[in-house]
């Protein structure tokens, strides 16, 4: 599901948004980079957005957002923001974003409610787990705290829990047996480059 691109202003809406890395490349298969992903996307929560819903995927992301100020600019801290970081924390001057975003303004319940289901299912098309529920970097995992969608989109979507967003996902690493979690990115120790990262081979189409 690639939207078509329209222009967006701070009028209140809801939005679809997706952005694709660079050339496709994998970078979020690494956790520290999933992990830096997720602290610049919540730094600028409340103030410049709401978060309602969100996937990050090894190599895009989806995001179902309410802006507070324009569009554009809401991603341009998403994704410029998230660059930034990659060149203080890991000093690495590699490429991260495709150019760029596409969105799509959601129109009625109907329509935020495929988007949701979109979103939650687009890690198991990707045949990284088997449930929603199960991909630590999506608003389906379980301990992920949500801003509620919009009170006028609420018949067909599920209301998400207020109020601010624990972490919970980065402290799960063990199972309630005791044994490690298998989770899809690989460990953070790991040495890591950006610049030779594999994209992924699409074979399920465009997501």
């Amino acid at each position: 599901m690639k939207p078509t691109r329209e222009h967006a202003t701070n009028n209140a809406q809801t939005y679809f948004v997706t952005s694709d890395t660079w050339e496709r490349r994998a970078l979020f298969r690494n956790e520290a980079w999933a992990r830096l992903f997720f602290k610049n996307l919540l730094a600028h929560r409340s103030g410049a957005y709401l978060l309602h819903e969100f996937v990050l995927m090894p190599d895009h992301f989806h995001l179902l957002v309410t802006p507070s100020i324009a569009l554009e600019r809401a991603v341009q801290l998403i994704k410029g923001g998230f660059s930034y970081q990659v060149r203080k924390e890991f000093a690495s001057n590699a490429e991260v974003w495709h150019r760029g975003f596409a969105d799509h303004r959601i129109r009625d319940a109907e329509d935020c409610d495929k988007h949701v289901h979109y979103i939650h299912l687009n890690p198991v098309k990707e045949h990284l787990c088997a449930n929603p529920a199960e991909y630590r970097y999506s608003s389906a995992f379980p301990g992920w705290k949500l801003d509620p969608i919009p009170q006028w989109l609420k018949p067909l979507a599920k209301e998400a829990s207020g109020g601010t967003t624990k972490v919970v996902p980065f402290q799960n690493d063990h199972a309630a047996d005791g044994t490690t979690e298998v989770v899809p990115f690989q460990n953070d120790h790991e040495a890591y480059d950006a610049a030779k990262a594999v994209p992924l081979q699409n074979k399920w189409g465009r997501v």
